[in-house]
């Protein structure tokens, strides 16, 4: 084909091959078609119908590469894996909050959800300005395949990234990969459609560009670069996990729930020939190792106890993430399953701070004859479980977990501040991870119905003559009165009160002063050497256990068995 272009002045214009219609000729030699209107095959066929039409101008609508089938094709098809992708999406946003069946992944969710945010991105700015093909799109965009290309090799490559993200995880970001390579070449299709149309119907390929095809590849440009930022950042993330991988874990990790996720145990000290119960520590906001690890230590080097053992709950330390909905009664369930396999079986003395009071204080209602003593320290109580629960704090916690797998604050923490692997599994940088702000948005969620309904029965069939020791924090009492009486309510929860001491310059973490780990390692020694319990009987338990209100207590089985 023959290109023009001019098509003023030139002899070779198009305009000079088309016969001179003056008024020398006669109407009736006119060409019928050529005098016809124009009907939608000859407006957009002209130079196969009639040749002698000439060329159309570049600015005629009829100039479009949807003309051509393999265009209108990329088009559909970039639609349908648009719905498809966000399909998937919404998918990976209901779990965030109730895991459906087969979606669980033993790391993040919101890790998952991002890649399928990138392929829903990438798939809607394609479609939004398919008609406005351009380069520097391409090369965005291909910057973006190859930064997911590197995520993917390193999701499968890493045994605990592959072992957190699962199947789940790994076909996110090669869909997101997939996605972004096909961005590329439904772009490029559409540059050729349109020059291959420029060329047959106005003679030349138009490098013009109207002020709306500008405005499209400037929005396009911009949000492909966000886009771009955005990847990079989830590589950033991904390559410090991938070195946080490789941080020793000090105790052993076991399945549990019927081998769908790990929980992290670890026990330490000896057994002696006079048998001392084993203390068994639950943190509270943060991992036992941090804080409460090292007082453990200490407390088995001066002779306190003799043996420890603590488990991080599932999405913290060193612990897998669990299915949701996930509440104090199945983390019970999963501690003891763990316990188990490890082949620790008690007796126990129960030290549980905080938050994790409620689960020590679960634990011992389903494990009444094995508890040989419970040490609550500033315990949460279970009427205050609404602040933790509360709307404002769940979808914070949302919003924070959407934005972790970028690691706004953990990659600059890394960079320029020194933080070590340690700090972010379980240190003071851990409530950063995607794994950790998961769990606590788990809490939230079920903290006043399933687990406060947990913590309700556990009183209502807790061994009223287990000893009982609770440590409060002076300066929680200062600031909360109402804190102050659910502490004193909290003394109450058995029969067998041994002290209910304040440590007046302590903070919630009563460990963190010397005061407190003086008072904690005191009762703590005394409990660890009380008289053993004798074995109870059937009708012991119905008669020692204190009904909560409006709850009737029958028998209470334990293990299978009447007691």
């Amino acid at each position: 084909m023959k290109r023009f272009t001019n098509s003023g002045g030139n002899a070779n214009s198009p305009q000079d091959s088309r016969p001179e219609l003056g008024e020398a000729a006669s109407r009736d030699s006119i060409d019928p078609v050529a005098a016809s209107e124009p009907d939608e095959t000859t407006r957009l066929l002209p130079n196969r119908i009639d040749s002698n039409r000439g060329y159309l101008s570049p600015d005629d609508p009829a100039v479009s590469p949807y003309n051509l089938f393999s265009v209108r094709a990329a088009h559909y098809f970039t639609g349908f894996l648009l719905v498809l992708t966000s399909v998937w999406w919404i998918l990976l946003l209901v779990s965030l909050f109730v895991t459906p069946p087969g979606l669980e992944t033993r790391g993040s969710p919101f890790t998952a959800f991002s890649y399928a945010s990138v392929s829903v991105t990438l798939l809607a700015v394609s479609l939004l300005f398919f008609a406005a093909p351009s380069k520097s799109v391409r090369i965005i965009t291909g910057v973006v395949a190859l930064l997911l290309f590197i995520n993917m090799i390193i999701t499968a490559a890493v045994e605990r990234t592959r072992h957190e993200e699962g199947w789940v995880g790994i076909t996110s970001v090669a869909w997101a990969f997939a996605m972004s390579i096909w961005t590329i070449i439904a772009d490029r299709t559409v540059q050729w459609g349109k020059r291959e149309e420029e060329e047959r119907l106005t003679g030349r390929p138009e490098s013009r560009r109207t002020l709306l095809e500008w405005v499209e590849v400037s929005v396009s440009s911009i949000a492909l670069l966000t886009m771009c930022a955005v990847t990079a950042l989830l590589t950033c993330t991904l390559i410090l996990r991938s070195l946080d991988a490789g941080l020793a874990l000090p105790g052993k990790r076991y399945w549990v729930d019927g081998n769908k996720y790990e929980i992290h145990v670890y026990c330490h000290g000896s057994k002696s020939k006079e048998p001392l119960p084993t203390v068994l520590f639950e943190g509270g906001d943060d991992p036992v190792e941090n804080g409460l690890w090292q007082f453990a230590q200490n407390a088995v080097q001066n002779g306190t106890i003799n043996r420890y053992c603590f488990a991080d709950r599932p999405g913290l330390g060193w612990s897998d993430t669990a299915p949701s909905p996930f509440s104090a009664g199945h983390a019970t369930e999963a501690l003891s399953e763990a316990l188990a396999r490890a082949g620790e079986t008690g007796p126990w003395v129960l030290v549980g701070a905080g938050f994790g009071s409620i689960y020590s204080r679960v634990f011992s209602s389903r494990h009444g004859t094995e508890i040989e003593g419970l040490l609550l320290l500033d315990p949460l109580h279970e009427d205050l479980l609404d602040r933790v629960g509360s709307s404002g704090r769940g979808f914070w916690l949302w919003l924070r977990g959407v934005l972790s797998p970028l690691g706004i604050d953990r990659v600059p923490g890394a960079l320029f501040k020194g933080r070590t692997r340690e700090e972010r599994v379980w240190g003071r940088a851990a409530y950063q991870t995607s794994k950790t702000i998961f769990a606590k948005l788990q809490e939230s969620l079920v903290a006043n119905s399933l687990t406060k309904r947990d913590a309700v029965t556990s009183r209502a069939i807790q061994y009223q003559d287990t000893p009982l020791t609770v440590i409060s924090s002076g300066k929680q009492i200062k600031r909360d009165k109402v804190w102050e009486s659910k502490q004193q309510d909290l003394s109450k929860l058995t029969h067998e009160l041994l002290n209910w001491d304040i440590a007046e310059d302590a903070p919630h973490e009563i460990w963190q002063t010397l005061e407190g780990r003086g008072l904690i390692e005191k009762r703590l020694k005394k409990m660890v050497r009380l008289p053993r319990k004798r074995p109870i009987s059937a009708e012991e338990v119905v008669a020692n256990a204190k009904p909560a209100d409006g709850v009737d207590i029958d028998e209470t089985l334990v293990n299978g068995e009447a007691r």
